[in-house]
């Protein structure tokens, strides 16, 4: 099971970044997909998910109105669009696997990528 990450890197307040994460070695579609980001010093959040069938989605509210988690099964593809970053944004964001969007137990993870935003 691999999950990669790519689409990170140094962005100026304001601007957009487009996360992605490509899945192999399991069923993709049978999952439900997060974006986890975590800051120097503070615990790892959940920010955004996704179901594997429906397309159902959660967002944190911290992420509400400016990112936005989709999927392409075809490509076995998770994606974070991130619009309007903040400086508080800044973090390493991990793509991760889970049965459910609610399941409390998370399957796979990806060895994260680095989102700095600042100016």
């Amino acid at each position: 099971v691999q999950l990669v990450e790519s689409g990170g890197g140094l962005v100026q307040p304001g601007g957009s970044l487009r996360l992605s994460c490509a899945a192999s070695g399991f069923t993709f579609s049978s999952y439900a997909m997060r974006w986890y980001r975590q800051a120097p010093g503070k615990e790892r959040e959940l920010v955004a998910g996704i179901n594997g069938d429906t397309g159902s989605t959660y967002h944190a509210e911290s992420a509400k109105g400016r990112f936005t988690i989709f999927r392409d099964n075809a490509k076995n593809t998770v994606y974070l669009q991130m619009n309007s970053l903040k400086p508080e944004d800044t973090a390493v964001y991990y793509c991760a696997a889970a049965k459910t969007l609610v399941s409390t137990i998370t399957d796979y993870w990806g060895q994260g990528t680095q989102v700095t935003v600042s100016s």
